[in-house]
């Protein structure tokens, strides 16, 4: 029931925390040349480059979580692929060193005065500040949920509450309906919902039960995915495989004790489907953070307002962002997040010259598409959808050695790459074949 309770409040994506560094009592009103909110992904990896640019005594973070977590592998974790103790380490071992760490939550961003208040009602000052506080999911946006998860049958790869009772559910599966959901707002990696799908049907092949399931992927978009040349490939293994899939189909409702699932057709408003289900997989609805859609930084729909191209704040030139806390029009992915510190870093050691950004971010992301337990289709795009791919073969096509990249190669590099900001920039990937080159 904690852990229930715990997905009733709206979870951000950025995770971490640890057992040393400074409390928040001790630093209420202490000064920062650079404040870093949020210690996921894009907080951590900006904390360790702007230690190296600033000295790590003019560096803190703040972030209340007692465990950081490698998210993109939960995929695998919902599959069975790979542990969930696997995808966690503590946050004092990913914090850089030296730099000062708030073990807090932030209430207030408040870019007027330079101030963020923290949730014990103290407030830190900075010079300048990098929001990477992540999304919300909101599961209680869905009737029947997140109270639905107390039942058997049901499960997300979006919780570490629920990425387990994934597992158990595919594990439980014995014949009926396999249901799969995309929500009607933007997710972080946009293509984990329906890789779980073919996880889910590789997993029932091998396990003797696909004849007797209906695999069932119902998504709110009017494509399979927005990039053409991978749709197309993706197409081809929904026809191969046999999987049921309905463009424009959002889930409204869990009937967790009836197993049941409720559908609203977003081409036909007041038309909706009830499917029986032996297994459900959820994506939670997604939305700004409450923090920054509450604040001046944000835009109409409450994301940080942030130019495309060098993550400079639009209206307060002492603010930046990252990741999937902000406007950016690209996909939310950890992949994205590596491409933008580059880019990010550059922009900051340019404003304190007091010169120009010159280098821009073109959008780069990429989402390694899960298609079985040994093959991936690596996709790889700009703000125009169009493909930005690092390979010279074609991307489009299911790979070993992709799969070998997502499952063992990224989750090293992120640990030891990333999060302590030796590698990312434009083109990730590229940056890692060009070091396999050397």
């Amino acid at each position: 029931m904690a852990a229930l309770r715990r997905l009733r409040q709206c979870a951000s994506s950025g995770m971490t925390v640890s057992h040393l560094h400074t409390s928040s009592c001790a630093l209420a009103k202490q000064h920062y040349k650079m404040l870093v909110v949020g210690g996921g992904t894009g907080g951590i990896s900006m904390a360790a480059r702007m230690k190296r640019m600033l000295g790590a005594e003019n560096v803190a973070v703040v972030e209340s979580n007692e465990t950081h977590y490698y998210q993109p592998i939960w995929t695998l974790v919902g599959a069975g692929a790979k542990t969930l103790t696997s995808s966690g380490r503590s946050t004092a071992s990913v914090m850089p060193s030296g730099v000062k760490w708030v073990k807090s939550k932030v209430e207030e961003i408040n870019p007027g005065t330079n101030t963020v208040r923290l949730d014990d009602g103290n407030e830190i000052s900075y010079e300048y500040l990098i929001v990477a506080l992540g999304l919300q999911i909101h599961f209680e946006k869905i009737k029947g949920l997140p109270e639905g998860f107390e039942h058997s049958k049901i499960g997300s790869n979006y919780s570490i509450e629920t990425v387990e009772k994934t597992w158990k559910a595919l594990q439980d599966f014995k014949e009926g309906n396999a249901v799969f959901s995309f929500p009607n707002t933007p997710v972080k990696c946009a293509g984990a919902p329906q890789k779980i799908m073919y996880l889910s049907d590789a997993y029932l092949r091998k396990t003797g039960k696909r004849e007797k399931a209906n695999v069932i992927y119902n998504t709110s978009l009017p494509v399979l995915f927005g990039v053409k040349k991978y749709a197309d490939t993706l197409w081809e293994i929904v026809k191969q495989r046999d999987l049921q899939v309905n463009l424009r189909h959002n889930l409204i409702e869990v009937r967790a004790d009836k197993r049941e699932a409720v559908f609203e057709n977003l081409d036909k408003p007041g038309e909706t489907k009830v499917l029986e289900y032996e297994m459900l997989h959820v994506t939670p609805p997604m939305g700004p953070n409450l923090v920054v859609k509450g604040s001046l930084l944000a835009d109409a729909g409450g994301w940080l307002d942030v130019n495309k191209d060098n993550l400079q704040h639009n209206r307060y030139p002492n603010v930046f962002g990252i990741g999937d806390c902000t406007n950016l029009p690209t996909s939310k992915t950890g992949a994205a997040v590596a491409a933008q510190t580059a880019i990010l870093n550059r922009t900051i050691s340019k404003v304190l010259k007091n010169e120009k950004p010159d280098k821009k971010y073109d959008g780069y992301t990429s989402c390694p598409l899960v298609t079985s337990y040994n093959t991936v289709v690596l996709a790889e795009f700009d703000y125009s959808g169009q493909p930005l791919e690092t390979f010279p073969i074609n991307q489009a096509k299911e790979r070993r050695l992709m799969y070998f990249m997502k499952a063992d190669v990224m989750p090293h590099l992120y640990w030891h790459g990333l999060l302590r900001g030796f590698w990312g920039g434009p083109g990730p990937y590229r940056k890692l074949l060009h070091l396999g080159m050397k």
